[in-house]
């Protein structure tokens, strides 16, 4: 929709000057002729450059307030018609000046109307008319007071009210920032370890020529394959729940099944030793698929990039507070410096967002370790991974 036409500036105190003038010389003779007297010529003259000062009020204030303060006292002093409508000009200025700011301007016409009026109670005093002027001057001096305070009233609801619509925006941006970087996690993760025992099944059943071993490894691919399928399905079910207390389609993957996920990569041709410390406890739906998800991908890297590994180590450590990860492999170390790929930032965006931390790197004696410190309560991290552990010497990572 078109906002409506609007004059600003030179142009609406033309228009206003040209308004007021129209009707206080179009009302002199009428309330001359009402009066029985005729029409001065000082009068119209005084009411013209009243009315003419309101046309320059935004770029000579003080010169519009001498014009209505002036004008409008001397026509009553010096007309004998007396008519209510050369206030119109006082009125319009002085309100004007107080809602643009320009309270000294509007003072100052007011105080320069007391004077005259003063000087003229000297010769023919009436104390009725003199509080009457004086009470009138201070009312319309107050209406421009309150004109300019509800300008600048409404401008600061304008202002919160964009600065609100522009931070709802900036939160509407960063919680879908927050769910896209979710949503690519969850579905790296799903599909990466899978994918990557399918591709280790495949090439070792290419080159077996054992039929039962190609076999054997034909299965394993079936069964990854499914489990990639099942879980694709759950993840994808729960994006499209629209009822947040809707239960899930499956339920999420959890540190209890650590044997499981042993077992899977042990059949990919990478052994692989579990083992649990201290006294089990519950943990949050977030801290046991953060910490269930970082175990994941780092057996997924050792079974893709641990060269010559014969095995692979998972030790889950709960402590006072915390629930501690360690995933190691006994592979040769890269002979280039590794960089970090989207598997390990995946992990520290992961366990940042419990308010965990991840170390990775490789073993002084050969191998690559991965290290996940997750706090029980699962809170203080950031959804895009700020703050979490410094990763030295990492190895590529899908």
């Amino acid at each position: 929709m078109r906002a409506p036409f609007r004059l600003t500036g030179g142009a609406a105190d033309a228009a206003i000057a040209a308004g007021v003038a129209a009707v206080q010389l179009g009302a002199e003779p009428v309330f001359a002729a009402a009066g029985g007297v005729q029409v001065p010529v000082a009068a119209p003259l005084l009411l013209a450059l009243g009315a003419g000062s309101l046309a320059v009020l935004s770029r000579f204030p003080l010169l519009t307030a001498l014009g209505v303060g002036l004008c409008t006292p001397l026509y009553y002093v010096l007309g004998p018609v007396d008519a209510w409508t050369a206030w119109i000009m006082f009125v319009v200025g002085v309100v004007r000046l107080g809602a643009t700011g320009h309270r000294v301007s509007a003072v100052s016409a007011t105080v320069v109307l007391l004077l005259v009026i003063a000087a003229g109670e000297l010769v023919q005093f009436e104390p009725e008319r003199t509080l009457f002027v004086v009470g009138w001057a201070l009312v319309v001096l107050a209406a421009g007071e309150i004109t300019r305070n509800r300008r600048a009233y409404l401008r600061e609801a304008e202002r919160r009210a964009a600065e609100a619509e522009r931070t709802r925006e900036e939160e509407a941006r960063r919680r879908a920032t927050e769910e896209r970087l979710r949503i690519a996690r969850e579905l790296h993760d799903v599909i990466a370890h899978n994918i990557s025992l399918i591709n280790v099944q495949a090439g070792a059943a290419v080159h077996n020529r054992d039929p039962e071993q190609a076999y054997a490894a034909l299965e394993a691919i079936r069964q990854a394959s499914r489990s990639t399928l099942r879980e694709l399905r759950s993840t994808l079910g729960v994006l499209r729940q629209v009822d947040e207390d809707a239960a899930p389609v499956a339920p999420a993957p959890s540190l209890e099944r650590l044997d499981d996920l042993a077992a899977q990569t042990t059949e990919a041709g990478l052994p692989v030793r579990c083992a649990v410390a201290g006294e089990p406890a519950p943990l949050p739906a977030p801290v046991d698929l953060a910490g269930y998800r970082i175990v994941q991908e780092a057996l997924t890297n050792a079974l893709r990039h641990a060269a010559g590994a014969t095995g692979a180590e998972v030790e889950l450590r709960y402590g006072d507070g915390e629930v501690v990860l360690r995933i190691e492999d006994d592979g040769r170390a890269p002979e280039a410096a590794p960089h970090e790929g989207n598997g390990l930032r995946g992990m520290r965006e992961r366990a940042a967002a419990v308010g965990g931390e991840v170390t990775a790197g490789p073993r002084p004696g050969g191998g690559f370790a991965v290290r996940a410190v997750l706090p029980v309560d699962g809170g203080g991290g950031t959804p895009d991974g700020r703050g979490a552990g410094t990763d030295a010497g990492r190895r590529t990572a899908w």
